[in-house]
């Protein structure tokens, strides 16, 4: 969104120094024509701000390749070989969908807790197989990540990156967590968006809409709203939460496609069962 005069160079300058990997590079424009682009990289200017997820999809429609990184303009790879390591971990289980790398702020060497994807937090360093990705630093399987449907573009912000592991686990796929790989990124803190309560709130009534068996529905709704009201103690944030979830209730989630029993009872094995 031309919004990171200063990131985004870094961020393409350390995304064209990988090593032992090809690459087909586009830079997609929510809502403007990308400036500080490196003229041999092609470039797509959407009209419109179309939202996170829907641009990574018109991104990946637009690249070829077998695997899919998924590159926010504020992060960094510190090493050469980052890709090429990420992209190895795919010939280690024919299973694996996706492979995230540990995030790290760059300052401090600190990775946030939304960072690690598994519930249990505190060992950031920990690898193995993983439920959900964090979106913005990701490689995915091409193959793997057209037959889910991609990224659920309506959501705009916040919860596509579980929509989507989660679909990906429905198919026999898994994910998988390399902490050895590390990509830098600044600690920044999501509430910075004015619509973050709202849309956190409505894509969790949506993610469960969508992809759960309906008896786990409420299951995982009344788990999401306790700890809701546990994190939360300013009103401001809560009223938007409520007003997100009842946004959620009301519809626009999309078609509906319920896990399997069996990927239930996968997903808990791995460690994160979907009601939490």
């Amino acid at each position: 969104m031309n919004d990171r005069p200063a990131e985004f160079p870094a961020a393409m300058t350390s995304l064209l120094s990988q090593e032992g990997v090809e690459l087909d590079v586009v830079v997609v424009g929510n809502g403007c024509a990308p400036e500080h682009v490196p003229g041999d990289v092609r470039t797509i200017a959407l009209p419109a701000n179309v939202g996170i997820p829907e641009g990574r999809n018109i991104g990946a429609a637009n690249v070829k390749g077998d695997l899919l990184f998924f590159f926010d303009n504020d992060a960094v790879l510190p090493t050469p070989d980052a890709l090429a390591r990420l992209a190895a971990e795919f010939t280690r289980d024919a299973r694996r969908a996706f492979v995230q790398p540990r995030i790290a702020d760059p300052a401090t060497g600190v990775t946030l807790r939304r960072w690690v994807p598994r519930l249990r937090a505190s060992r950031p360093d920990r690898g193995g197989t993983v439920t959900v990705m964090a979106e913005g630093v990701v490689m995915i399987r091409r193959d793997a990540f057209e037959a889910a449907g991609g990224w659920p573009g309506h959501f705009f912000l916040f919860h596509e990156g579980v929509d989507l592991a989660w679909r990906l686990w429905d198919r026999g796929c898994v994910g998988h967590y390399a902490p050895d790989v590390v990509v830098h990124h600044p600690a920044t803190d999501p509430a910075r968006h004015a619509v973050f309560y709202r849309l956190n709130a409505r894509n969790r009534v949506w993610l469960a809409l969508r992809n759960l068996p309906a008896p786990l529905i409420p299951l995982n709704l009344a788990t999401w709203a306790l700890v809701t009201l546990w994190r939360f103690r300013d009103p401001a944030a809560l009223r938007a939460s409520l007003t997100g979830f009842t946004e959620g209730l009301r519809g626009g989630h999309g078609g509906r496609a319920p896990m399997r029993w069996s990927t239930v009872a996968r997903l808990t094995r791995a460690g994160r069962p979907p009601v939490c």
